[in-house]
């Protein structure tokens, strides 16, 4: 029988190759993503003027919420309108918004925030205009409900600073938004106090349109959300984006290539209630629709309280009573109370109160993070409604409401920034379009609460005020998730990968 040989040559050639040194691996290409560029980029000139120019939409949107304010007084007497027909042309521009903040949300998300910007501004600004020609009471209830539809989408200016911000001065830059809105405020209420007199609300309503016209012009120097155009596909955009803002802020991009995925589900409902996000959601909407609530029923209440002087349960009769009609048959009480230099004084100075506690809310935000912050703002505005019920002077009075409106706006402000975080790129407009739009709920029911239960009930008002506000500061206690120091997620991190095409852009 043959005896097989082994063949030593082969050992000993695999031992020499088994000791030889490795081949060399190729480096894997260095990648980086909108959240490293936003980082690595920085803080900058770009920054700033996206502040100036996005925080600007707060201004415009001020002045046509409170436009209404000012003007009622006016029509009521010009239209000879009863006390329900003037509340009508609030709660219609509010359910206006309530209607298009969803719709506005839903396209933002799909078809981009600047878009979506530009058209509502237009769209407010063309209603704005045909108000001041409002033949007849009807005609002005339709427009003003128009440019109610506009306004609903001023909140994505937040979302596109929101999305360019870095992380750490988010906390900081974002409350600082709400010197706009009170510059806003204090413009339209200054316009009003020296326009109406003089050449009437027309007048006013046409004057209160130019900055949103200028504003519009502005928005060529903003870009689109560099997070958003990743979302879709458009990474060459954001990339030219990117690189546009390093130059602006003098800093340098991220070595690399730019890698996001393609998120082909953007703006559905039905991911807002997905189970990562039910609870959140849910609680979100509550604090919305209660921080809302408490805030129009302050500015409403106030106007009782001051110009009925409900303080202790005692009415004053200084109101004017106008008859309308010669004969007999035809008159009907008008109460017309047109605003005098000290009803525009008090209007200020409860007004200024809104930006009183913005350092401290800064403060909170950024130490105590957005959950406690919120709870313990809201906890307060509660304590203070039920102390509008103690026997006061008139100062005291004015203390306690410049009080509550600095709280309410601290809320305004802090349910703002976490709403814009809590969610990731692909749903955050439609998440900040349906809480706007609960928001304008509570503004609706607002008016038949500090308007009508108020004068059955003084204290049944007010504590149902402070109950709604210790729900909500309930709510955001145990709200489950807190954004405080977190990077903006781009997409639910439960997305199968399967379902996400990346994408390789060089950055050269």
């Amino acid at each position: 029988m043959a005896t097989k040989h082994t063949e030593p040559v082969a050992t000993i050639s695999l031992r020499k190759l088994s000791l030889g040194a490795p081949e060399p691996q190729p480096e894997e290409p260095k990648t980086f993503s909108v959240e490293d560029a936003v980082e690595t980029i920085g803080f900058g000139r770009f920054h700033i003027a996206l502040f100036l120019i996005m925080g600007s939409t707060g201004v415009v949107e001020a002045m046509e919420i409170m436009l209404i304010a000012v003007v009622s007084p006016v029509i009521r007497c010009e239209w000879h309108l009863e006390n329900w027909q003037v509340a009508l042309v609030t709660t219609m521009v509010f359910f206006g918004y309530m209607v298009f903040s969803i719709l506005f949300g839903l396209l933002a998300d799909r078809y981009g925030r600047w878009k979506i910007l530009l058209i509502s501004f237009l769209w407010g600004a063309y209603f704005s205009l045909l108000t001041s020609f409002s033949p007849s009471y009807i005609w002005f209830v339709f427009l003003r409900t128009m440019v109610g539809c506009g306004v609903s989408g001023h909140a994505q200016g937040l979302i596109i600073k929101t999305e360019f911000l870095p992380t750490r001065y988010r906390g900081y830059m974002l409350p600082l938004s709400q010197v706009f809105w009170l510059a806003g405020s204090l413009l339209i209420i200054g316009l009003a106090s020296v326009v109406i007199p003089s050449i009437g609300w027309r007048w006013l309503i046409r004057i209160a349109s130019i900055p949103g016209i200028i504003l519009i012009m502005a928005f060529r120097f903003i870009p689109e959300s560099a997070r958003f155009n990743v979302s879709t596909g458009n990474t060459q955009e954001a990339l030219t984006t990117l690189q546009r803002i390093a130059r602006m802020n003098r800093s340098v991009m991220p070595e690399g290539r730019l890698v996001e995925p393609i998120l082909e589900n953007r703006g559905r409902f039905a991911d807002l209630l997905d189970a990562k996000y039910l609870r959140t959601t849910l609680q979100i909407w509550v604090i919305w629709l209660g921080i809302s609530f408490a805030y129009y029923g302050v500015i409403l209440a106030s106007a009782e309280l001051l110009e009925r002087d409900l303080v202790c349960g005692s009415k004053s009769e200084s109101k004017v009573v106008v008859v309308v009609g010669t004969s007999e048959e035809s008159q009907s009480p008008c109460y017309c109370h047109m605003f005098a230099p000290a009803d525009y004084q008090t209007m200020i100075i409860s007004t200024i109160g809104e930006i009183a506690l913005n350092p401290f809310n800064i403060l909170g935000i950024n130490f105590l993070g957005r959950r406690l912050s919120l709870s313990i703002t809201m906890g307060c505005t509660a304590l203070f409604f039920l102390l509008l019920n103690i026997c006061t002077s008139r100062a005291g009075l004015i203390g306690f409401l410049f009080m509550l409106r600095a709280l309410v706006a601290a809320n305004f402000n802090t349910i703002y920034i976490y709403t814009a975080e809590v969610y990731p790129t692909t749903m955050r407009s439609l998440g900040m379009g349906t809480s706007g739009s609960l928001c304008r709920i509570g503004a609706m029911v607002a008016p038949f609460i500090s308007q009508v239960l108020m004068n059955a009930s003084f204290l049944g008002a007010l504590c149902l005020f402070s109950s709604v506000c210790v729900i909500c500061a309930i709510s955001a206690f145990t709200l489950p998730i807190e954004t405080k120091g977190r990077a903006l997620q781009v997409s639910d991190a439960e997305n199968s990968l399967s379902s996400q095409l990346p994408i390789f852009i060089q950055n050269k």
